[in-house]
């Protein structure tokens, strides 16, 4: 497969998408904003971070990519990866934005929060 308009792709196995992300940001000078809503996590992973006190956003999410992607080109990139199917669940979950600083996380309650990277690995290395 090939897609055009791919700026930068990272796999977030260690410090998870809110490692990736900043570090796109920083790398960038660009600011992110994500929206919570559109972060496709399952409810398995929800529960057991609920539980355990962590946040699923921090944990490294091996077999993933995340990728930043020229808003020209977002929606036929999205369009290619569906067809996939390992990428089912893809989904646009921000944009990059001048009027932010960092990382900036729309919340589901309709609040914002600074994303930061997290300061270790909530978990574990086991391989």
């Amino acid at each position: 497969m090939s897609i055009g308009g791919v700026v930068s792709a990272k796999d977030p196995t260690r410090g998870g998408l809110a490692n990736t992300v900043n570090e796109f940001s920083e790398k960038s000078n660009v600011g992110i904003i994500l929206e919570e809503e559109k972060i496709p996590i399952p409810k398995g992973v929800k529960a057991a971070c609920n539980m355990l006190g962590i946040d699923p956003l921090e944990i490294g999410n091996e077999g993933k990519v995340v990728l930043g992607v020229v808003k020209e080109k977002a929606d036929e990139v999205l369009k290619e990866i569906k067809e996939h199917p390992l990428g089912k669940n893809a989904a646009i979950i921000g944009e990059a934005s001048n009027k932010v600083k960092g990382v900036v996380l729309k919340t589901i309650v309709g609040g914002r929060r600074n994303l930061k990277k997290p300061l270790g690995d909530p978990v574990p290395r086991i391989c």
